[in-house]
């Protein structure tokens, strides 16, 4: 039976994206061991070169996942390291394979900072040095395919910030924080954020690999619809079924107070969870169009409420009440 081999797939997509596809059908190659899924793994690191020997002669298809994404990967040259000298070792293993189909995950921070709500026509102008990487290996990716067009598939995915059960990245801790109580909003809270909940992101990879055909698409990622800071907040009173304390900081101050942080960093060499540039991205609208996605007759099983919940429920259930007994 031919196979989807997963590179990446120890990680919290990943480990999603296995649940969903079933382990008869895939392999997972990764660094790192798998915490449910190690009887598919396959450990290897893509900085080296020869994966081939280790791919499956019955690989039918590739999904990329494998990148260093975090905000303080040091050195910083592991991201072009991994992001860009891996995905080139990844398409050399393909060309002595013989395999044409690659499904890549990238990122919407391809566009940068400040964007008016960009579709996949927008102008690539990546801010951090992850984004940087990601159009790189997106580069290499489109190269590859334009070698033998009329063979290669090539699907490049775009989605916002991933958010979900088992994850403790931003999102989480945002949501700890709103589900604890001790949030403070900073700003009017109108800034809108895409996000895009785990159940639905990996659903959308499957439905991309399943209609995969020759040729390039490129599709941005998040679910709709986007929600301002005010309605994430009415979403997790919801959840909870809780009623929380509005408390709320003009934008200057947080700003001030950033900065004060900021300061006592540069006397004291101690690196603090508030920082200026952390409470201006919190208050930025990060809004990406993924009207092409949605159109492609793909229909996410969760709504982005029902990922909310899902994900306080598994993640914060000393927040919810106690059922009776």
């Amino acid at each position: 039976m031919e196979k989807t081999v997963i590179i990446g797939g120890s990680g919290f997509v990943g480990t999603r994206l296995i649940d969903l596809l079933g382990e008869e059908n895939c392999i997972n190659i990764d660094k790192a061991i798998s915490s449910r899924h190690n009887e598919i793994t396959r450990i290897f690191d893509i900085r080296n070169k020869n994966l081939e020997t280790i791919l499956p002669d019955n690989t039918e298809s590739v999904i990329l996942l494998a990148a260093e994404h975090h905000d303080d990967v040091l050195p910083i040259s592991l991201y072009y390291e991994v992001n860009v000298e891996g995905a080139k070792n990844v398409l050399e293993a393909l060309e002595k394979k013989g395999i044409n189909k690659i499904v890549f995950v990238s990122s919407a921070a391809v566009y940068g900072l400040g964007k008016p709500n960009p579709a996949e026509t927008y102008l690539l102008e990546p801010s951090s040095h992850y984004g940087k990487s990601k159009v790189s290996a997106e580069k290499l990716l489109q190269d590859w395919r334009q070698k033998s067009p009329q063979n290669r598939s090539l699907t490049i995915i775009r989605p916002a910030v991933i958010f979900g059960e088992n994850n403790k990245g931003n999102v989480h801790n945002l949501l700890r924080q709103i589900a604890s109580g001790k949030f403070i909003m900073i700003g009017n809270g109108l800034n809108k954020k895409s996000m895009a909940y785990v159940g639905n992101a990996t659903a959308f990879i499957r439905y991309c690999l399943n209609t995969n055909t020759t040729g390039e698409r490129i599709f941005n990622y998040v679910d709709n619809p986007d929600l301002n800071m005010k309605e994430l907040v009415s979403e997790v009173e919801k959840s909870i079924e809780k009623r929380l304390l509005p408390i709320r900081l003009p934008y200057w101050i947080g700003l001030m107070g950033g900065l004060a942080f900021d300061l006592l960093s540069s006397v004291t060499g101690k690196n603090y969870p508030i920082k200026m540039i952390r409470i201006k991205k919190f208050c930025a609208t990060t809004q990406f169009n993924a009207a092409k996605a949605h159109a492609t007759g793909f229909i996410a099983p969760f709504t982005l409420s029902e990922g909310l919940h899902l994900t306080l429920k598994n993640e914060f259930p000393e927040h919810f009440r106690r059922d009776a007994d």
